[in-house]
This record gives C-alpha cells, sequence and structure tokens, in this order.
C-alpha cells in the first residue's frame, strides 16, 4: 500500500470519529462561527484599541451574551413566571368574548364561521387553563434547554473570535484552493453576514422599542412584550400579528374597547406600515452602506428575505443566521466556478491561437 493511501485511510477514520465525538455541537459550532464571522469588524476594533486579541474576545463574549441572550434569558424567564400566574377570571372573560364573537360576527367575516365552529365546540375554561398550564412546563423546559445552548454558543463564539485567524491561516494552507479564491469567499461571505446580522439585531430592536413604549402605556410591562415583539418580528409577515392580536383580544375581553383599538392601530400603521416598510429599508441601506466598501458584495434584499424564511422554516429560530450564510455561501461558489471557467477558456483560446 502506497503511504499516500494509508494516510489518507487514516484521515477518512479520524475524520468519522471526529464527527461521531462532536455531532451534538456542530450546530453550536456553526452559528458561533458564523457570529464570529458577522461580528469580525467589532473584534478588529477591540484588538486595535485593547492590544491584546484575548481581551478583545472577551469583551465581544460579553457584548454578544449582553445584546443577544441576555434579552432572550430575561424573555424566557418572565414569560415563565407570569404565565404561572393567569387569572382564571380573565380567561373565562376572553372565552366568553370569543365565543359570541363568533357567534355573531361582522358582515365582512362572517365566511370565517364554518371554519372555526368545530373548534369551539371542545373550548373551555378547563381546557384553556390546562393548555396554560402545559404551554408554561413547555417554555420552562425550552427556558432551560435554550440558556445552555446559548451559554455553550458564547464559549465557542470566544474560542471562534480568539483562534479564528490561525484557524483560517490553516485551512488556506490545506485545501487545494489559491489564497486568491479562499481571500474572496471569506470575505464575501463576511460581508454578507455582517449586514445581515446588524441588520436583523437593528430592526428588532427598533420595532420591539416601538411596540415596547406602547404597550407599557397601557400598564402592561413594557420591556418584556417589547422584547417579544422584536423577536416576533423576526418571523415574515404575520411576526407582528401573533403579538398584537392577543392584546387586542383581552382588551376587548376585559371592556378596554379604545385601548383594543390603540394597540391595533398602533400597530399596523406606526410598525408595520410606517417602520416596518419605510424606515426599515433605510436602515439597512444605512448599514450597507457603512459596513460595505465598493468592491464588496451588494445585497440583493430580496433574496436574503427567502433566504431568512426557509432558513427559519428549517433550522427553526437559529435559521435568520443560517439561511443567508448558507445562501451567501453557495452564490460564492458559483462565483468562483464562473472565475474559473473564464479563466480555462482564456488558456484555451491562447493555446489555439
Amino acid at each position: 500500500m502506497k503511504p499516500q493511501y494509508f494516510i489518507a485511510i487514516l484521515f477518512a477514520t479520524s475524520l468519522y470519529w471526529m464527527y461521531l465525538l462532536y455531532s451534538p455541537f456542530i450546530l453550536t459550532i456553526l452559528i458561533a462561527a458564523l457570529l464570529a464571522v458577522s461580528t469580525s469588524s467589532i473584534q478588529c476594533y477591540l484588538e486595535k484599541t485593547l492590544h491584546s486579541k484575548f481581551l478583545a474576545s472577551l469583551v465581544s463574549s460579553l457584548l454578544l451574551s449582553a445584546l443577544f441572550f441576555a434579552p432572550l434569558g430575561y424573555f424566557l424567564t418572565t414569560l415563565t413566571i407570569q404565565l404561572n400566574t393567569v387569572n382564571p377570571v380573565d380567561m373565562v372573560k376572553i372565552d366568553i368574548y370569543i365565543k359570541e364573537f363568533i357567534a355573531s360576527p361582522p358582515e365582512y367575516l362572517s365566511f370565517l364561521v364554518p371554519y372555526i365552529n368545530e373548534a369551539l365546540q371542545n373550548l373551555n375554561t378547563s381546557t384553556v387553563t390546562a393548555n396554560a398550564i402545559f404551554v408554561t412546563g413547555k417554555i420552562g423546559a425550552f427556558s432551560a434547554g435554550f440558556l445552555k445552548n446559548a451559554f455553550l454558543v458564547i464559549i465557542f463564539y470566544f474560542f471562534a473570535q480568539y483562534n479564528g485567524s490561525y484557524v483560517l491561516t490553516f485551512l488556506k494552507r490545506v485545501i487545494q484552493m489559491s489564497v486568491e479564491d479562499t481571500t474572496l469567499l471569506v470575505k464575501e461571505l463576511s460581508a454578507v453576514m455582517s449586514v445581515v446580522f446588524y441588520s436583523i439585531i437593528t430592526t428588532a430592536m427598533f420595532e420591539g422599542i416601538l411596540f415596547g413604549i406602547a404597550i407599557s402605556f397601557m400598564g402592561y410591562n413594557g420591556l418584556l412584550f417589547g422584547i417579544m415583539y422584536g423577536f416576533a418580528s423576526l418571523v415574515p409577515v404575520v411576526g407582528g400579528i401573533i403579538m398584537w392580536l392577543p392584546f387586542m383580544v383581552y382588551e376587548f375581553a376585559i371592556g378596554n374597547n379604545s385601548s383594543a383599538i390603540f394597540i391595533a392601530v398602533y400597530s399596523v400603521v406606526v410598525i408595520s406600515i410606517i417602520a416596518d416598510t419605510f424606515i426599515k429599508p433605510l436602515i439597512i441601506k444605512a448599514i450597507n452602506q457603512q459596513i460595505l466598501d465598493e468592491d464588496d458584495t451588494k445585497m440583493n434584499e430580496l433574496l436574503i428575505f427567502f433566504a431568512i424564511i426557509a432558513g427559519l422554516a428549517t433550522f427553526g429560530f437559529w435559521g435568520m443566521i443560517l439561511g443567508p450564510a448558507i445562501t451567501a455561501f453557495f452564490l460564492t461558489i458559483l462565483k468562483l466556478f464562473e472565475a474559473k471557467s473564464q479563466e480555462y477558456k482564456t488558456t484555451v483560446d491562447l493555446s489555439k491561437s
């Protein structure tokens, strides 16, 4: 057996066992690596300011925890507590209001009655309360699992920031690609992921703040529901509706008609139309101009939009990061393939001449 064949067999065997060893953490490591790529500009700035890669990686990890995972942890913990204190009287009021509304709906909603009557036959206060308790347990279990995964993401994110340049240099030497090709691949992926990451965070915070301010004037926890709206806004089309519609129904059920109308009109006009339709593209455009140079890849917003939808549908919450990353990687490979094809064609033409 030739030595190179023996080494190839050893490599394949070791790769298989590495996969078995780290398979539970592959998705977590990938998310951490993509977040490190997305925030590489912050890491470079911190390294220049602090003159220490270790301190820069530590500070960037703490910033990620504070800006991303801390609100999620607060949201999950507080929501679990809130669901454990559900008032049964309010549940009865909501039950009665929904049934009365369906029994005599407005003329323009009468077509929905046949689809909902069957579901309402088994709806009563006891089943709603039992479901609320069941959902509370599920959210509590999800909270514990999410906090564990968040901790692992932060740990891997720190090592990705601290050792990323060494790993990247090593991969450039190992893989059979030119330095120009690997540089192009990393540059374009970093550019796309940076724009996606900062756009998602900025727009979610902006819309969450708008909703939190409005809901706080109605006597609710503006911080909690602002965070909830921010994450709900990541779901295209229906994200905002799943937040303001329950508030509208609840306010109607307890007799606060003016508050119900206010939260519906405010959410649709101010957040969905003005903020999401007109202000959000301006935010993304500003981020594009700040992050991308003239020679960098320009974002196709429609393509990124569908990439986020596909990612959320396939991978769940983390799909908003994975979807655009996979799409950007694929498009960059196509660009490299096109460049190689043009190079080969030029070489053939020169040889013929």
